[in-house]
């Protein structure tokens, strides 16, 4: 279960950096702010599961 997670996460950071990189150039400070969320969700996610992984060990 846990490759399908850091998959989603993985997903996470390429969404928000596609959103980030879309708002840089269209200069959309709100598009710009929503991608960095979304790298940083899946920032989060990933670490996450590198807990659960190091625990399962």
């Amino acid at each position: 279960m846990a490759a399908k997670e850091k998959m989603d996460a993985t997903a996470d950071k390429v969404k928000g950096k596609a959103k980030e990189t879309m708002g840089k150039v269209t200069h959309d400070d709100s598009k710009v702010a929503e991608g960095r969320t979304d790298q940083a969700k899946g920032d989060v996610k990933h670490a996450v599961e590198d807990v659960k992984d190091a625990f399962k060990h």
